[in-house]
């Protein structure tokens, strides 16, 4: 992948590893307790949490005879980001519509208003 972004979009393209960061959201855990929740292998588990650590989402440290995975929310931050930024133009886009839409029922009352008057269709 390019950018840190697009890898991050593309390894969180797998609902098996957005239910992992999901899971690490609530705190660090190690291989074999990730994996007690898939009906996979531990090394399915493990390519997994290879595709998210290569993707910066994840990392693992050293504890003792224990290797916990870590998420890396700065990358997550990233993300959000990206998708506030256009979630915010697309808001500003449907604001402006809101208004013309507005603005055409304010035109369109008094010709309502006046053919009701006229005896015209109501």
């Amino acid at each position: 992948m390019a950018d840190a972004l697009s890898a991050a979009f593309a390894a969180m393209a797998d609902p098996t590893r957005r239910d992992m960061v999901a899971r690490l959201a609530d705190g660090d855990a190690g291989v074999t307790e990730l994996a007690a929740h898939y009906e996979m292998s531990l090394q399915a588990v493990s390519k997994h949490l290879r595709v998210l650590e290569d993707a910066g989402l994840v990392s693992r440290t050293r504890e003792a005879q224990r290797r916990p995975v870590h998420l890396e929310v700065e990358v997550l931050d990233l993300m959000t980001g990206w998708i506030e930024r256009y979630r915010r133009r697309a808001e500003e886009r449907f604001a402006r519509l809101d208004a013309v839409l507005d603005e055409l029922k304010q035109q369109d009352a008094p010709a309502r208003t006046r053919t009701r008057r006229a005896g015209g269709p109501r």
